[in-house]
């Protein structure tokens, strides 16, 4: 099944929040997420930088850490939102009003815009989406050994359905590869590239993985 890029929000048998992204992709499939100074950009690989002529949505910062929250998203939308976040306006209007001034991408499938984030330690979590016919945000109870997902396509609404039962991570950089091959994840195709942000010690880790 192909469901295109997918943000998760989670919570590990530990209690520890994750929040992540995965790119999944059949049109631009030579990227990858490069962590640097506490936020992870996607970007062209080496080589297939004239990609961004084709599409210029295809590069963003995905992972941005906004005060006590970690937020993850599938475009330029990341920085707004994270941005609100900071100077302390509440998680779910910061979400809507980023993802309706920026809508959805006006590409060839009017992708939709997607976005996630989760609070370092209270166990709780957003998803967000604005699609050609809704914007749609959704406050989640966290719990234990659980993740809750949105993708641009198919499972393009938060709600309680789209979610995986056995989630686990010991770091950031098993939640990243959680989101690929772990859990129901495994069942989405095309894979590229993934990030995330997992809790601890007073903030979050970041990794980025190159599949």
């Amino acid at each position: 099944m192909y469901l295109g890029r997918i943000v998760a929000i989670g919570r590990t048998p530990a209690g520890v929040n994750a929040a992540m992204y995965r790119v999944s992709s059949r049109s631009f499939p030579n990227r990858e997420a490069v962590l640097r100074d506490r936020q992870v950009s996607i970007m062209p690989r080496s080589g297939f930088e004239s990609d961004l002529q084709k599409n210029p949505y295809i590069t963003y910062h995905c992972v941005r850490i906004a005060g006590a929250f970690a937020v993850v998203s599938n475009g330029s939308h990341t920085d707004p939102i994270a941005e609100k976040i900071a100077m302390n306006m509440p998680v779910r209007d910061a979400m809507t009003l980023g993802l309706l001034a920026m809508d959805y991408e006006k590409d060839e499938l009017d992708t939709p815009r997607i976005v996630a984030a989760v609070h370092l330690t209270d166990p709780v979590g957003y998803l967000g989406i604005i699609r050609k016919d809704a914007v749609l945000v959704r406050e989640f109870a966290l719990e234990p050994g659980k993740a809750f997902y949105l993708s641009t396509y198919g499972h393009n609404a938060p709600n309680l359905r789209f979610q995986d039962p056995a989630f686990d991570a010991a770091d950031a950089a098993a939640a990243a590869r959680y989101v690929v091959d772990g859990g129901v994840f495994a069942e989405f195709e095309h894979p590229v590239t993934a990030a995330a942000a997992l809790a601890g010690n007073g903030q979050f880790e970041l990794a980025s993985l190159v599949i």
